[in-house]
This record gives C-alpha cells, sequence and structure tokens, in this order.
C-alpha cells in the first residue's frame, strides 16, 4: 500500500476500516460497536443508536418488528464501501436488529471514527441515512388505534 511522503505513520488507516457490519435477531450491544471503531489515529468518532419510540405518524405504536431480505448484509457492506470511499474513515461498524422489539428497545447502531470530527458526522450521517434507505429492512408497526404498517428500508 502506497502513502504520500508527507503521511505520519500514526495516519495510516488499517487495511480495511469496516470493523463490525450485521443483521441480528438478538439484542445490540453499544459498547461492541464503540469498541469496534477505537483507532488510535481518530480524533472524532461518531455514534448514532436509532431506538423504538412509542409513536408514528401521531398514533400510539403498541409493537414493532423488523424483517430483512437475505441480501440486507451485503447491501450493508456496500454502503459501507461507498462511506469509506467518500471519507477518510478510521474505522467503521453498524448493526440492525430484527425480530420483535419494544418501545425504548436499540433498534440500529451506527459508528464511524476519522481523524477529525467533521468527518465522523458526516460520515455517519451518510451511514445510517444510506442503511435506511437502501438496505432491505422492512418494520412492521402495530397501532394502539387497531391499525398497522409496513415501512420500507428501516
Amino acid at each position: 500500500m502506497a502513502h504520500g511522503t508527507h503521511d505520519h505513520p500514526g495516519e495510516r488507516a488499517h487495511h480495511d476500516p469496516i470493523r463490525l457490519l450485521g443483521i441480528r435477531d438478538t439484542p445490540l450491544s453499544l459498547d461492541e460497536v464503540f469498541r469496534a471503531v477505537g483507532d488510535r489515529a481518530a480524533g472524532g468518532t461518531a455514534l448514532f443508536v436509532g431506538t423504538v419510540r412509542n409513536h408514528d405518524m401521531g398514533a400510539d405504536v403498541d409493537a414493532l418488528s423488523y424483517s430483512s431480505h437475505p441480501s440486507a448484509e451485503m447491501e450493508l457492506r456496500r454502503v459501507a464501501e461507498n462511506v469509506v470511499a467518500n471519507y477518510p474513515v478510521r474505522a467503521l461498524a453498524a448493526v440492525h436488529r430484527t425480530g420483535d422489539l419494544a418501545v425504548g428497545d436499540v433498534a440500529v447502531v451506527a459508528a464511524v471514527s476519522c481523524a477529525h470530527r467533521g468527518e465522523a458526522f458526516a460520515a455517519c450521517r451518510q451511514l445510517i441515512d444510506e442503511l435506511k434507505h437502501e438496505v432491505p429492512i422492512w418494520k412492521h408497526e402495530s397501532f394502539s388505534n387497531g391499525t398497522e404498517e409496513w415501512v420500507g428500508a428501516c
């Protein structure tokens, strides 16, 4: 791997900054994701945590379930690779939950570490936004008024 003459050895990225990706039917750990993006050359780490809220579109949510297409992890990797191509990422991790979740449960955790905070914030925002719009994960909500709804891609 070639490096410019001005690179400091401490600034060189690991060979693969994508450290952790997953679609899981078990509870997610913020600590696991945060540890996965730890990097001694990172000056900033942005961590996003998405939780199940008790309402959506003006209705009270009673139950929620996520399901995913078999290609979801492959699409998640594609999204991660896109973020790495657009930002100087030191380390990246993202995990999404499937199955039945309760209000307050953690549904998704995404984190990015970069040399500088601005890059970390921007890269993490792209990661979670593209995950939400491009990874085939569907949310099924049941409302207290007896109605239910499927919502595509998170």
